[in-house]
């Protein structure tokens, strides 16, 4: 199979990727990145993808991805973790329904009650048809943040 993302590194890259590769100081997925890159220079040994993936002890998919990042993103950026573009969980609260909770708790209590508590105000938005569903924690940690 031919390969699609030919990594040829520079004399600089190269220097650097070595002194990476052999200091051992830096992150483990950069020191694994920087083998995969010297083994996969165009100018240098050139190895297959497979005989990589069998001496660094990884898969095909990680070898084809870090020439992939490498060749479509540059030196530096592949050097360094990807950052993600959205977060893990997305958020329950957004700016809108935050003020209308921040509203909610201004307001007079329920019958029976002196006070809001954070159990009664998730239950209310709840109610009200603000969210689907939410933990008084999350109610707590929204109302702290605007304090």
């Amino acid at each position: 199979m031919n390969k699609r993302y030919m990594v040829r590194l520079t004399t600089g890259e190269r220097k650097v990727l070595k002194e990476i590769a052999t200091k051992g100081k830096a992150a483990a997925y950069k020191i694994k990145h920087a083998h995969i890159w010297l083994n996969a220079d165009a100018a240098g040994p050139n190895l297959k993808d497979e005989t990589i993936a069998q001496v660094l002890h990884c898969h095909n998919n990680t070898i084809r991805n870090v020439r992939q990042r490498f060749v479509e993103e540059g030196f530096e950026v592949a050097l360094e973790h990807k950052r993600r573009t959205t977060p893990p969980v997305e958020r329950i609260i957004d700016g809108e329904k935050e003020a209308r909770l921040i509203a909610l708790s201004c307001r007079q209590p329920p019958e029976g009650y002196t006070r809001w508590t954070l159990q009664l105000l998730a239950d209310k938005l709840v109610e009200l048809k603000i969210v689907k569903a939410i933990s008084y924690r999350t109610v707590g940690r929204t109302l702290k943040k605007t304090n």
